[in-house]
Protein backbone atom coordinates (compact mmCIF):
# COMPACT_ATOMS: atom_id res chain seq x y z
CA UNK A 1 0.00 0.00 0.00
CA UNK A 2 1.41 3.32 -1.32
CA UNK A 3 1.70 5.58 2.04
CA UNK A 4 0.08 8.57 0.64
CA UNK A 5 -3.60 6.61 0.18
CA UNK A 6 -3.63 5.65 3.85
CA UNK A 7 -6.49 7.94 5.46
CA UNK A 8 -5.67 8.96 9.27
CA UNK A 9 -8.32 7.67 11.76
CA UNK A 10 -9.48 11.36 13.48
CA UNK A 11 -11.31 10.78 16.93
CA UNK A 12 -12.50 13.96 18.38
CA UNK A 13 -11.95 14.77 21.83
CA UNK A 14 -13.72 17.49 23.98
CA UNK A 15 -11.09 19.24 26.53
CA UNK A 16 -12.80 21.79 28.54
CA UNK A 17 -15.44 24.03 26.64
CA UNK A 18 -12.81 23.31 23.30
CA UNK A 19 -11.95 20.22 21.64
CA UNK A 20 -9.08 18.72 19.39
CA UNK A 21 -9.31 16.39 16.82
CA UNK A 22 -6.64 13.89 16.41
CA UNK A 23 -5.64 12.52 13.19
CA UNK A 24 -3.32 8.92 13.57
CA UNK A 25 -1.59 7.16 10.37
CA UNK A 26 -1.00 3.58 10.79
CA UNK A 27 2.32 2.64 11.49
CA UNK A 28 3.46 5.99 12.82
CA UNK A 29 3.93 7.55 16.51
CA UNK A 30 3.24 11.26 15.18
CA UNK A 31 -0.19 12.60 15.30
CA UNK A 32 -1.83 15.29 13.92
CA UNK A 33 -4.48 17.81 15.12
CA UNK A 34 -6.62 20.56 14.90
CA UNK A 35 -7.82 22.54 18.30
CA UNK A 36 -11.29 24.23 18.18
CA UNK A 37 -12.40 27.27 20.97
CA UNK A 38 -15.86 28.04 22.45
CA UNK A 39 -16.66 31.32 20.14
CA UNK A 40 -20.10 31.73 21.11
CA UNK A 41 -23.14 31.80 19.39
CA UNK A 42 -24.32 33.78 15.76
CA UNK A 43 -27.75 33.50 14.28
CA UNK A 44 -28.47 30.80 16.93
CA UNK A 45 -25.64 28.40 16.38
CA UNK A 46 -22.82 27.30 18.29
CA UNK A 47 -19.57 28.94 16.58
CA UNK A 48 -16.25 26.79 17.56
CA UNK A 49 -13.34 28.75 16.81
CA UNK A 50 -10.45 26.54 14.50
CA UNK A 51 -7.52 28.22 17.08
CA UNK A 52 -4.41 25.92 15.28
CA UNK A 53 -4.27 22.76 12.95
CA UNK A 54 -0.56 20.91 13.39
CA UNK A 55 0.66 18.33 11.74
CA UNK A 56 4.38 17.09 12.17
CA UNK A 57 7.12 16.76 9.97
CA UNK A 58 7.33 12.97 9.90
CA UNK A 59 3.42 12.52 8.54
CA UNK A 60 3.47 15.51 6.60
CA UNK A 61 2.36 15.54 3.22
CA UNK A 62 -0.21 12.54 3.38
CA UNK A 63 -3.13 14.78 3.40
CA UNK A 64 -3.30 14.69 7.41
CA UNK A 65 -4.30 18.63 7.83
CA UNK A 66 -7.06 18.27 5.02
CA UNK A 67 -8.82 15.24 6.64
CA UNK A 68 -8.84 17.13 10.36
CA UNK A 69 -10.77 19.75 8.56
CA UNK A 70 -12.83 17.72 6.58
CA UNK A 71 -14.21 16.20 10.03
CA UNK A 72 -14.73 19.25 11.25
CA UNK A 73 -16.78 20.35 8.41
CA UNK A 74 -18.58 16.82 8.59
CA UNK A 75 -19.76 17.38 12.31
CA UNK A 76 -20.72 21.01 11.38
CA UNK A 77 -22.97 19.12 9.03
CA UNK A 78 -24.21 16.85 11.98
CA UNK A 79 -24.21 18.65 14.99
CA UNK A 80 -25.01 22.43 13.53
CA UNK A 81 -22.43 24.59 14.46
CA UNK A 82 -20.23 27.05 12.67
CA UNK A 83 -17.01 27.61 11.98
CA UNK A 84 -14.98 30.42 13.02
CA UNK A 85 -11.66 29.71 10.69
CA UNK A 86 -8.56 31.66 12.77
CA UNK A 87 -6.01 28.86 11.59
CA UNK A 88 -4.85 30.03 8.59
CA UNK A 89 -5.18 26.67 6.78
CA UNK A 90 -8.59 25.97 7.57
CA UNK A 91 -9.32 29.53 6.35
CA UNK A 92 -7.25 28.20 3.36
CA UNK A 93 -9.67 25.13 3.13
CA UNK A 94 -12.98 27.32 3.19
CA UNK A 95 -11.46 29.39 0.04
CA UNK A 96 -10.80 26.26 -1.65
CA UNK A 97 -14.15 25.06 -0.96
CA UNK A 98 -17.18 27.44 -1.34
CA UNK A 99 -19.42 25.04 -0.88
CA UNK A 100 -18.82 25.12 3.21
CA UNK A 101 -19.77 28.63 2.94
CA UNK A 102 -22.99 27.31 5.04
CA UNK A 103 -20.84 26.33 8.16
CA UNK A 104 -18.37 29.79 7.93
CA UNK A 105 -19.39 32.17 11.54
Amino acid sequence: MHEESAKPTITHHVQGAGGRYVAVLEGEVEQGYLEWEPGGSREGKEVRIAAHTIVPRAIGGRGVAGALVERLIEDAARQGFLIRPDCSYVARKFSENPGWAEFRA
